[in-house]
């Protein structure tokens, strides 16, 4: 059986064998009966400077029949893998998307696991030709109009310093983050309460994802704009794209808030769609040492922080 034991706070100085101590204290057993456990979460608690204390959640999987547990910190656990169950008809053409930022990187890498074989086109450019466009743009100015910070290969956020956050409280986030670790994501991502691929790691992620795809029988096209998708009878049927007609039956539009001329064809093809919104934040950049120090106090640098 496997539980979920929550609220574990150590000390920054504790090991794997302090953590499954504590854990087996929640649970009213011994520690010899927990045959094995995984971190589910990691935080860290600064709001006691000097007192700074890591905060774990694992599930621990256990043999015996007598856990004890306290309170609410402890709950039971059924680890099921997440089906994707297909539908009842079959699809005549491969589904194409529009788009390859996160939406579409993850649209396609699910269907493309059960067997669909999508045609996923992005208007930019691969990741890594998408870089030294984007590079040049910071130093001399000089726009590329379909390649640039928010089109290409991984989205907008490919050139951010890689922080992962999300406001939905979704178990589909988890598998997000096993297949970004599969990718080559660091393993910390799977429980750290703030977790940080690294832009240097971001971009080899992204590459890897779309070369899955492909291995899977998918197919990527860069530099391919959308141009035109095709209504007969109020069903989609095709698209123009990168000066081709493409049938399809199935359309998945992964096109970010900045695509607006693929807005206006769809509004001009009479599909009818409604705005999302979205926020704008200020970014206000310090050096590393000072927001270290004004969160961890004399603690700062610590290793483990």
């Amino acid at each position: 059986m496997k539980y979920l034991v929550n609220n574990l706070r150590l000390p920054l100085d504790c090991d794997m064998e302090d953590l499954k101590q504590a854990a087996s204290r929640k649970l009213g057993i011994k520690a010899e009966n927990i045959k094995s456990f995984r971190i589910a979460k990691e935080s860290v608690d600064a709001r006691r400077k000097p007192n700074i204390s890591l905060v774990y959640s694992i599930v621990a999987d256990i043999d015996s029949p007598s856990v004890k547990p306290l309170a609410d910190d402890v709950k039971p656990v059924n680890e099921t893998v997440e089906q994707f169950t297909p539908g009842n008809q079959k699809l005549n053409k491969r589904p194409v998307i529009v788009g390859f930022g996160p939406a579409g990187m993850f649209a396609g890498l699910i269907l493309a696991v059960n067997g669909y074989r999508p045609l996923i086109i992005e208007r930019g450019q691969s990741v890594g030709k998408r870089t030294g466009i984007v590079k040049s743009y910071w130093e001399n100015g000089k726009l590329d109009y379909e390649t640039n910070v928010q089109f290409g290969e991984g989205g907008a956020g490919t050139f951010s310093d890689g922080k992962l956050t999300t406001r939905i409280n979704d178990r589909r986030c988890d598998r997000v983050l096993e297949e970004l670790e599969k990718a080559g994501a660091p393993e910390e991502i799977l429980y750290k309460a703030r977790p940080h691929i690294g832009s240097d790691n971001l971009k080899l992620v992204v590459a890897n994802i779309r070369n899955k795809i492909i291995d899977l029988g998918g197919e990527v096209r860069f530099n391919t704009r959308l141009e035109r998708i095709t209504i007969r009878n109020s069903r989609v049927t095709g698209i123009s794209a990168g000066g081709e007609d493409i049938e399809a039956g199935v359309v998945i539009l992964a096109i970010g808030h900045s695509a607006r001329d693929t807005f206006k064809s769809l509004l001009n093809a009479g599909i009818s769609f409604i705005q999302k919104p979205f926020s704008i934040g200020v970014r206000i950049e310090h050096p590393q040492e000072l927001i270290n120090r004004a969160q961890y106090g004399s603690l700062a640098g610590h290793p483990r922080l």
